[in-house]
């Protein structure tokens, strides 16, 4: 996924050469291609900081109530999953102690429950099921790992938090460390969330967050300065599928999807409390990552590291809600591009073509004896496995509608975009109508995982043309990064900008 990420390896601090040596020719070729690329940039990164800092350095230790707090929300995979029961980690590591989807406890662990009613917040845990106690534990600064027995880190949002001091995290080996927030910096913080689960779910939570974090800035201020009952607002920066959290939020704050399958009201509730969302790499219009990850699965790295199944994934609501929009005309059929499958979220169509939790091999039975050991056969499995699937698409289409729907934001609203367009991203895809498979028919440009239309929302695809954007969002302003999906956030470019917005750009009620 990154959907299930596009990730750059790094060797950790404590490795000594002899192991670097050891490794790079492990891994060979493409990998030790990235780290030489990465190793000679460096130079050129700390000069970068070095301006950065004479930029930015004097506005970063300001933290008076005219400077909005911030909040960093990270994409899928971005938050660190822990069983507190066990200790185990579900997702952040791969040493050690963690859930290996091969195994049944491990499945157990990482998947969400399929046997229950899918109620309108997903919050469908029985007590007695294995993910019951399943915890975000942080935002993933890196992913740590063994190769061959060397310990190897991959690197997630550890730029974008050095970049904005949040939650006092620092790395010293990233050029940004030099900007110094100072030792009263307390407004920046970090929104963790289970990602698997359903996007107004995490609404819901971070509703709460927001609320709970609001109450500690005012008591801050009136500690720090004697100033009582601030009217705070925050600042977000989502990068994503963080992002369409914070869409989501901003127009309908907590509120659940109804269970009558229409949208929530329309309230902007959510722009109570945010003044400035800056949205990173979003898949507004969807990605066809998310698509090719539901019928083919996941490998985090072959040949080492774990394949988890799609069988796996289809437990998880929100990759449904990544699907991209059928009106896009981005799925078709037999090479055909006037061929279009007309509905991606039919349940129908992925029960025929037996995708996913639909699918009758033997990986995907083998799963389910694992999810759902107390079923009676194969059959009563399969049944249960179908009725899950069918409510996650039906909701992932009712979510796509509620913020796909055309809506102004109110004023002292504004949506900032940065998106990526130096890469290509898929842009068609082709079904097999005889078996089923899937592939890649053309590409368009974006940021490998997610296109720059996508994040634009920009309607003219695949319609008729016209000489202007057509977007049902209204955004304030856009920039576009020549970077990839993850690396947009430590970009030279996007670090330079993001701080202006935040540190030093006007606001509407500026003196």
């Amino acid at each position: 996924m990154e959907f299930f990420a596009r990730i750059s390896v790094t060797l950790e601090q404590n490795t000594t050469h002899r192991e670097c040596m050891r490794t790079l020719k492990f891994i060979r070729g493409i990998v030790c291609l990235g780290l030489i690329l990465t190793l000679s940039a460096c130079n050129t990164s700390s000069k970068h900081a070095a301006g950065i800092k004479k930029i930015y350095q004097q506005s970063a230790q300001y933290h008076l109530p005219d400077r909005n707090p911030v909040i960093v929300i990270p994409g899928i995979l971005g938050s660190r999953l822990i069983d507190e029961n066990s200790g185990t980690t579900v997702w952040g590591a791969f040493r050690a102690n963690y859930a290996k989807p091969n195994t049944d406890n491990g499945r157990q662990l990482i998947a969400l429950p399929i046997d229950t009613t899918f109620v309108s917040d997903n919050d469908h845990i029985h007590v007695e099921h294995e993910s019951a106690h399943i915890e975000p534990d942080g935002v993933l600064e890196n992913i740590k790992l063994n190769l061959a027995g060397f310990p190897v880190s991959i690197q997630a949002y550890a730029g974008i938090l050095t970049t904005l001091g949040a939650g006092g995290y620092r790395d010293e080996t990233l050029g940004l460390n030099t900007i110094d927030y100072g030792a009263d910096h307390f407004t920046c913080f970090q929104f963790d969330y289970d990602w698997r689960r359903d996007l107004a779910y995490n609404a819901k939570k971070f509703e709460e967050f927001i609320t709970a974090k609001r109450l500690y800035v005012q008591e801050q201020y009136a500690i720090r300065y004697g100033l009582s009952d601030v009217d705070v607002k925050f600042d977000v920066v989502a990068h994503s599928m963080g992002a369409l959290l914070a869409r989501y939020y901003l127009r309908y704050g907590g509120q659940p999807l109804p269970e009558d399958g229409t949208p929530p009201e329309l309230t902007w509730a959510g722009g109570n409390n945010v003044e400035r969302a800056i949205l990173v790499a979003p898949p507004n219009a969807g990605s066809l990552e998310a698509f090719d990850q539901l019928v083919n699965g996941f490998n985090v790295g072959r040949p080492l590291l774990p394949y988890y199944p799609p069988s796996l994934l289809g437990t998880f609501p929100s990759v449904y809600q990544l699907l991209p929009r059928s009106r896009h005309k981005a799925v078709v059929w037999d090479g055909n591009e006037e061929n279009v499958v007309n509905d991606l979220l039919d349940p129908q169509l992925w029960q025929k073509m037996e995708w996913g939790l639909a699918s009758k091999d033997e990986e995907t039975q083998d799963m389910l004896q694992s999810l759902l050991p107390y079923a009676e056969g194969n059959k009563a499995r399969h049944e249960i496995a179908l009725k899950y699937q069918a409510d996650a698409l039906t909701r992932a289409k009712q979510f796509q509608t509620a913020i796909d729907l055309p809506a102004k934001p109110p004023n002292g609203v504004d949506l900032y975009l940065v998106a990526g367009d130096a890469t290509e991203a898929i842009e068609v895809m082709s079904i097999d109508s005889q078996s089923g498979d899937i592939s890649v028919l053309r590409k368009g440009i974006g940021d490998k995982t997610v296109l720059r239309s996508s994040a634009l929302m920009d309607e003219r695809v695949n319609g008729e043309w016209e000489p202007f954007l057509q977007a049902p969002i209204e955004w304030s302003s856009v920039l576009f990064v020549p970077a990839q999906h993850r690396e947009i956030t430590s970009d030279p470019v996007f670090e330079n900008n993001v701080l202006y917005w935040l540190l030093e750009e006007p606001r509407a009620d500026s003196p």
